[in-house]
């Protein structure tokens, strides 16, 4: 599956948003993933369901879009699977289907931190709710720390927070071992709070912090999505959007659709000023990569661009937008995805 970023259409009138994207993840031992698999794939098809699923030994993990009905029976099924019946969804409205395929992808985690042994629900950091974590990251002696990637915290964060500057997942463990070292030097015994999209990647990055020997371990429950949701913005911590794999590419507080576009050469989310610069042509390059392109490059994309404009004069997709190395490392579609 590649994902696809274009201009979405405008909301019916009212305002109302008419697809539900839900967000969900959960650790439960699955025996049969291949079962697994064909089960929720036919179940979406027949429900006119995209997004993507990831599902391992360890649980399942993903975003779908669709229309409340659908939404509604397809959790219905997944809560019927074994364990799974206490699954945590959040929920997003999107003016269209922000995906165009459906996928169910079998991989060895459902979000991949590469440190064998870790099992979330054996230990994990405290959890935090979102009425209370501005009292947890507003202490002094609390050392706030987002654990997504570099290009998702570009566009927006929690005020205060260590920004790792990882390029994916894996990176994260010997970041922190490198920090911890750095601290303990310092003689400081870290009380550590951490947040990500939804909360899965917390989940791994807690454990893996305890089982590093550090008890004061803290994560944002339900991630940055459910703190928007329900926090209110006039008392948020929050600045900026949020991060999403799919075609809204943010959201804001209130999970409404956010501000930004995508590059479709490097897949760097954009702003308004970004799209003004004359480094930025549509299709073709950004200030983060114009120059970094050879010219086989810039005509290959030149060519893709026009493609797609054919396509949506024609009212059908364009299917050619592939992710770079840093986006699929994180992206459901290629390792990661962080619900």
């Amino acid at each position: 599956m590649v994902a696809i970023v274009t201009d979405l259409p405008s909301p019916p009138p009212g305002g109302a948003l008419p697809i539900r994207v839900a967000a969900l993840y959960h650790f439960t031992p699955f025996a049969d993933c291949a079962a697994l698999r064909a089960q929720l794939l036919e179940a979406c098809h027949k429900l006119g369901i995209r997004g993507i699923l990831l599902v391992a030994h360890e649980g399942i993990n993903g975003t779908i879009a669709g229309t409340d009905e659908a939404i509604g029976q397809i959790l219905d099924i997944i809560r019927a699977l074994p364990g799974c019946a206490d699954l945590e969804v959040k929920f997003s409205r999107a003016p269209a289907l922000p995906f165009h395929r459906m996928k169910v992808r079998i991989k060895r985690e459902i979000v991949t931190m590469g440190v064998p042994g870790l099992d979330p629900r054996r230990d994990v950091g405290h959890y935090v709710p979102p009425a209370q974590w501005n009292t947890l990251i507003s202490d002094p002696d609390t050392i706030v720390i987002d654990t997504r990637n570099d290009y998702e915290v570009a566009i927006g964060t929690f005020r205060g927070a260590i920004d790792p500057g990882t390029r994916s997942f894996r990176e994260f463990p010997q970041w922190f071992r490198d920090q911890r070292a750095a601290l303990e030097a310092r003689g400081r015994r870290p009380k550590i709070a951490m947040f990500c999209t939804g909360g899965i990647r917390c989940e791994k990055a807690t454990a893996f912090v305890r089982a590093e020997g550090v008890e004061d371990v803290f994560h944002l429950q339900g991630g940055i999505l459910k703190y928007l949701e329900t926090v209110p913005e006039p008392e948020s911590l929050w600045d900026g959007e949020c991060f999403v794999f799919d075609q809204r590419v943010s959201v804001g507080h209130g999970l409404k659709p956010g501000t930004l576009d995508i590059c479709h050469a490097c897949r760097t989310p954009l702003s308004a000023a970004d799209r003004a610069t004359p480094e930025y042509e549509e299709g073709i390059s950004c200030p983060h990569c114009k120059g970094a392109r050879t010219e086989a490059q810039r005509r290959r994309y030149a060519e893709r661009e026009r493609q797609i404009q054919l396509a949506d004069r024609r009212g059908t997709h364009h299917l050619g937008l592939p992710l770079p190395t840093a986006a699929r490392q994180a992206h459901p579609c290629g390792e990661d995805t962080d619900q």
